[in-house]
């Protein structure tokens, strides 16, 4: 296998790796906020009786949801993924950083 070969299964593996990291969180997002739900017996009648009710059930979900949306833009759009971009930049300077203290 060459090195460009070589290259692209890496990057393969850490898309995959990248996935896989979403759809873990998703399924942990729904579990726990699911089970946050059910554990609040007086669900129902929290909007009756409080101002406050929404965002006493609601506020963890839609916040971590802002989480995990940014996470999956992250993962499935890659345009908007200056994250990566700037690891690989930092890569390569301190590569090349490395190389240039290395020769003296």
């Amino acid at each position: 296998m060459n090195s460009q070969e070589n290259i692209k299964l890496k990057q393969a593996q850490k898309r995959v790796k990248d996935i896989k990291g979403f759809y873990t969180h998703s399924t942990i997002f729904i579990f726990v906020n699911l089970l946050v739900l059910a554990a609040n017996t007086n669900f129902f009648t929290a909007f009756y009786l409080e101002d406050y009710g929404f965002w006493r059930y609601f506020a963890t979900p839609v916040f971590w949801g802002v989480g995990l949306l940014i996470h999956g833009l992250l993962v499935f759009m890659p345009s908007l993924n200056f994250i990566k971009k700037w690891e690989e930049r930092k890569i390569k300077e301190l590569i090349n950083k490395d190389s240039t203290h290395n020769k003296y």
